[in-house]
């Protein structure tokens, strides 16, 4: 063999042993949230950068949940690439449906990931998705409007002050409601608004024994506050708005205050979408008087390999590529640094170009201040704090969900809910084991 082909073998197989020579299309499973939409108009770069093409299946929160957790359970192989959250990644990766993200490259850097985020999307020790971003939730409210109403906005409300609040900036003239709350049913939807509401109120939905805890006052009183203030302030057909629906609502101007995810913060402040942009402040998610527990929670949108795939490296590149401070940086190129994903890394707080913008430290400090170890007064045998972290919790709290809805809708009693609550959610652990 000649030297010049020799060298030619040599490289062919360095290509293979690496991987690098066969460029494959990824099948990408995710919600339809603005900043994974952003992502896939940046694909090209990833494209550009390793020849693999991604192909994008776009689905709303609680369709791509089901189509997910069918496809993993199913072995189906759909998809290369899933977005899933806290809840489903320990509980996958334990079960062995996820490839392990265990030896991403050394320039990834994954010791930068919150510790938060990191311990959340781990099962033993060992990283199962990489967060694109994280969150908890916080207020975001209308400054003119809440001087108009002659208030100011405590960097730490209650719900009594919010409820007060959302009364005087209201006016349904000018179709301005003055709070925008998720009613819309799904676990991770209105499900999971309301199970912090009621952390705040004392709530939670097991004691020690697994007994579920829908009987007692505090779930009542906490259901009973959040229907008496969105019939008094909220939008009509509250009760089948989630995420996007209060995201739009709050964009044109029509709520005074929105509770919800964090993340939320670039797009009501961007005003290439916000007709608001410049009169957006923020708060930490409220508690209720004399209670200790907030109303925020902790999240991550994720990106996982489920175990089927055939195609296991080539996804490991995407999602190096897609959650490291490289795409934090290309983000900040092309549309600033205020809507770059936020709330996944260590260093992005610490960045100079980040410290400024005016929802970047009260994200951080929504983020901290949640504890999934914590989550309630009173102990509870579960982790998590919006969700349980067991198995069986996503189908249980859909259909508690759709009780509390049905309530919202003016369809059935706070009573009739919460006794239909208790008896399906007993009836399932009873069902499980767990009692």
């Amino acid at each position: 063999m000649s030297l010049k082909n020799a060298l030619y073998a040599a490289t062919a197989l360095t290509l293979v042993s690496s991987g690098a020579m066969a460029s494959e299309n990824l099948v990408i499973a995710t919600v339809n949230n603005g900043d994974m939409i952003r992502m896939q108009g940046l694909t090209q770069d990833f494209t550009d950068k390793t020849g693999h093409t991604v192909e994008w299946v776009t689905l709303e929160e609680n369709v791509l949940r089901q189509r997910v957790t069918t496809d993993i359970a199913a072995k189906g192989g759909s998809f290369d690439i899933m977005t899933i959250g806290m809840y489903e990644t320990p509980i996958w990766g334990a079960n062995g449906w996820l490839v392990p993200l265990d030896d991403l490259s050394a320039d990834y850097n994954a010791d930068d990931i919150l510790p938060a985020m990191r311990a959340g999307l781990s099962h033993d020790g060992t990283l199962y998705a990489a967060p694109f971003y994280g969150e908890s939730s916080m207020i975001m409210y209308r400054k003119d409007l809440m001087e108009k109403a002659g208030l100011e906005m405590p960097d730490a409300p209650t719900w009594q002050f919010i409820r007060e609040a959302a009364a005087a900036m209201t006016d349904r003239e000018n179709d301005i409601n003055g709070i925008c709350l998720r009613g819309k049913a799904g676990w991770g939807e209105g499900g999971a608004f309301i199970t912090v509401t009621a952390n705040s109120f004392g709530a939670r939905w097991f004691d020690e024994d697994w007994n579920a805890q829908f009987d007692q006052p505090e779930w009542k009183e906490a259901l009973e506050f959040f229907v008496g203030m969105m019939n008094e302030s909220g939008p009509n057909g509250y009760a089948t708005n989630g995420f996007n629906e209060n995201l739009n609502l709050f964009q044109q101007g029509k709520c005074g205050m929105w509770i919800d995810a964090t993340v939320a913060a670039s797009f009501v402040t961007n005003p290439n979408d916000s007709t608001v942009a410049d009169q957006v402040g923020f708060a930490l998610a409220p508690n209720s008087e004399g209670i200790e527990k907030r109303a925020n929670w902790l999240w991550a949108w994720a990106l996982a390999i489920p175990a089927g795939t055939q195609k296991a490296d080539a996804a490991k590149e995407f999602i190096e590529w897609a959650t490291s401070t490289d795409y934090i940086e290309l983000v900040a190129a092309n549309e600033g640094w205020a809507n770059v994903p936020p709330g996944a890394r260590t260093s992005l707080y610490e960045n100079e170009n980040y410290k400024d913008i005016p929802f970047a430290k009260m994200t951080l400090d929504s983020i901290l201040a949640a504890d999934p170890t914590d989550p309630t007064v009173d102990p509870v045998p579960y982790v998590g704090i919006q969700f349980v972290a067991i198995p069986e919790f996503a189908g249980i709290a859909t259909e508690v969900s759709q009780e509390f809805s049905a309530v919202y809708a003016g369809q059935q009693t706070v009573e009739e809910a919460l006794e239909k609550a208790q008896a399906l959610t007993n009836d399932a652990m009873e069902a499980a084991g767990y009692r």
